[in-house]
């Protein structure tokens, strides 16, 4: 039979499974309480670290239905709960177990489908959502150029046409 707190727990961290576009589960054996202060910083504003219980987690999982981590409740684990951009988190985790080798990353959820830790790499490795929103904007906005450009073109190309033509016809019109 549960405590309170115990089904208090697993309420509150299906509630964060349900809520977040992604989640991250780690293994941090071996980091100090500064360096995962250092590394919930490095994950942005949008995301939450949180160390936790594997069976409390395992269990909040399978209710908010992400079924797919089961297997990664094991050891240490502590999972980044992500609200905005996965991309920057993602990021932030890849750069710290760089530079802090203690910290694994074992798999995650995207969305409701599942990632491995090589995916939550790739995943990293992708540019910002802004950045690639601007980058769209950027070619869109070339595009309109070209076609303004075009547009330009055809009118100004028929008014030379027609001068050339012009000039052409005085010229046999003055030779006759």
């Amino acid at each position: 039979m549960p405590t309170p707190d115990k089904a208090a727990a697993v309420a509150e961290l299906a509630d964060q499974f349900r809520s977040s576009n992604a989640a991250v589960l780690t293994e941090y054996r071996g980091l100090t309480v500064a360096q995962l202060k250092t590394l919930r910083r490095s994950l942005g504003e949008n995301a939450q670290y949180a160390v936790v219980k594997n069976t409390l987690t395992k269990i909040a999982a399978n209710e908010a239905g992400i079924t797919s981590l089961d297997d990664q409740f094991t050891g240490p684990t502590a999972v980044a709960f992500i609200t905005g951009d996965p991309v920057e988190s993602a990021k932030g985790l890849r750069d710290f177990a760089k530079e802090n080798p203690n910290l694994i990353i074992k798999g995650g959820v995207l969305d409701g489908k599942a990632l491995s830790a090589d995916e939550i790499k790739k995943l990293a490795d992708l540019e910002s959502r802004e950045v690639l929103l601007a980058k769209l904007a950027g070619a869109m906005k070339g595009k309109q150029t070209q076609a303004a450009q075009l547009f330009q073109a055809l009118p100004s190309k028929f008014v030379r046409t027609a001068e050339a033509l012009r000039v052409k016809l005085e010229e046999q019109g003055g030779a006759e």
